[in-house]
């Protein structure tokens, strides 16, 4: 649901309206900027995909529907669509944790939820440094539900992807992560 301060936003956007430009940025900018820099290598990259994010959503802001999603996750939406395209351009080499073993899908819910479940201060460190070894796509997953707290609903809008699918991936990523984490503990 939009609010009235999204709707008088909205409609200087359309206007293109500087101060309904600057209170998009104010109300959705740190939002957007810790989203892209967790999937971005450098803080460099995260800002130039920022600053495109916004100017997205001005020119195209005749075609947010509030129908299909709230407003942030709309936003959301772009600034995932900016981030997984920068890196596809890019195509940096960089090396992530591949499962081909099936050493990752062995495990129990019991020893995921035991290692992610409710981590202890060092875990988080380890989480942390895991969550670089995951592609893209999967670490946008985890950030999106675990860190932003969104609703697989609105991750699969964000991603284009059919809810059940988003939820097998996190099922799958959550135990790739727990695996990484042992292996960084080890």
């Amino acid at each position: 649901m939009v609010t009235d301060i999204e709707t008088n936003m909205i409609e200087g956007l359309k206007e293109g309206s500087p101060k309904a430009q600057q209170m998009m940025v104010e109300r959705y900018g740190r939002h957007v900027f810790n989203q892209v820099v967790r999937l971005l290598p450098s803080v460099e990259d995260a800002e130039e995909v920022y600053q495109d994010v916004f100017l997205k959503v001005f020119l195209n802001i005749n075609r947010y529907e509030e129908g299909k999603a709230s407003l942030k996750t709309w936003v959301s939406r772009i600034a995932y669509n900016e981030s997984i395209t920068w890196l596809r351009h890019k195509r940096q080499q960089m090396i992530y944790f591949e499962d081909e073993d099936g050493e990752a899908e062995r495990l129990s819910e019991t020893e995921v939820e035991a290692t992610l479940g409710h981590p202890d201060p060092e875990t988080v460190q380890l989480l942390r440094a895991a969550l670089k070894h995951l592609p893209p796509e999967e670490r946008s997953l985890i950030t999106m539900f675990y860190y932003e707290e969104m609703s697989v609903k609105d991750i699969a809008y964000v991603t284009d992807s059919p809810p059940n699918t988003i939820g097998s991936k996190l099922f799958r990523t959550r135990k790739k992560l727990c695996k990484i984490i042992q292996m960084l503990q080890s």
